[in-house]
């Protein structure tokens, strides 16, 4: 069931300058390279480099997700995804019977590493597999009826080239299936919003698709300069009031939401002590990238947009995976 949402969450307009929902936003999953970018008519620019084709020097990689490879979506996503596309105004009423639908978590289930490090509850995906339709069943009655609880994630630690470490979560496997389940419900919905310059963690899309845009904007334009963005301390500065206010524009089934608030607040777990924090959002589970590209989207993505058509001075380009952005500028063009 959908109804049309309301005009609650106004106050994100006035803070960010937006007009309701963004008119004039394109699909999002198309892959083309006309022959002249737009300005600020038709389809936006940075859509416009979205090349089919990849430019030289850039590896292969596969187009698809591998859990979109493993199984076509089912009917209840589908028509979903339709009503998505057919009215950007439309709020969800009913979405959590699509996550706790034993098949879907079971999907999530085979799409996780076999071999990825358990979380605070010490469950393994082979040890959790052996009775794994008694585990499932239980799951989805746990979701059904209000009952499931998010655990604290396991922090871990990973080097960076600069001799940094970056802090990671690792959640608890059914923490990992349910996120996922909520993750395919959701792309049902956001895929038909995200505007065509977002990249990252996006079924079909890649880092070779940003660079290739990024090539083909650089080798085929006449380009000035070129500006690396990157937003400092993103996820761990993800304000959710915010973000759950984004959500509400699209989403409007209060248990879904319930859900994801219990996995924002669920804490880390270090050195035997759990840590919870008002802001951010923790690396390392599923649910994190699909909400940091909500929340760009609104803060950022729809702002550009409309900025770049009203204001800017030329042609502005942009390309962004995740908290990176790189805008770049062509004669007396800005390209971002």
């Amino acid at each position: 069931m959908v109804r049309r949402r309301d005009e609650r969450g106004g106050a994100y307009r006035e803070v960010y300058g937006l007009t309701p929902m963004m008119d004039d936003r394109r699909e999002s999953d198309r892959l083309v390279v006309p022959q002249k970018p737009p300005n600020k008519a038709g389809q936006p620019a940075a859509e416009a480099v979205e090349g089919s084709e990849r430019a030289k020097g850039n590896s292969p990689e596969g187009h698809d997700d591998r859990t979109q490879r493993r199984d076509m979506p089912s009917a209840g996503i589908e028509r979903v995804r339709q009503a998505a596309r057919k009215d950007k105004q439309q709020r969800f009423t009913a979405l959590l019977h699509h996550v706790y639908d034993v098949e879907r978590l079971r999907s999530a289930y085979f799409a996780l590493k076999r071999d990825a490090a358990a979380g605070v509850d010490g469950e393994t995906w082979q040890h959790y597999g052996e009775a794994l339709g008694d585990h499932l069943q239980d799951l989805s009655a746990r979701i059904q009826r209000g009952a499931f609880r998010a655990s604290p994630v396991r922090r871990a630690y990973i080097p960076k080239a600069d001799g940094r470490q970056r802090p990671l979560g690792v959640p608890t496997l059914e923490d990992k299936i349910v996120q996922r389940a909520v993750v395919e419900v959701l792309n049902a919905i956001y895929e038909s919003d995200f505007l065509g310059f977002s990249y990252g963690f996006r079924s079909k899309r890649s880092p070779h698709h940003a660079l290739d845009a990024l090539t083909v904007g650089i080798e085929t334009r006449r380009v000035n300069w070129v500006l690396d963005a990157d937003i400092q301390g993103f996820f761990d500065t993800l304000n959710h009031e915010w973000l759950i206010r984004f959500l509400e524009h699209r989403v409007a089934d209060r248990r879904v939401v319930r859900l994801i608030q219990k996995w924002l607040r669920a804490g880390v777990l270090e050195d035997g002590e759990r840590r919870r924090s008002e802001v951010g959002t923790v690396q390392g589970g599923s649910i994190s990238p699909l909400l940091a590209n909500v929340y760009l989207h609104y803060v950022f993505d729809l702002w550009v947009q409309r900025w770049r058509r009203t204001q800017a001075q030329g042609d502005v380009v942009v390309v962004r995976f995740a908290d990176d952005c790189a805008p770049r500028r062509r004669g007396e063009e800005t390209v971002m």
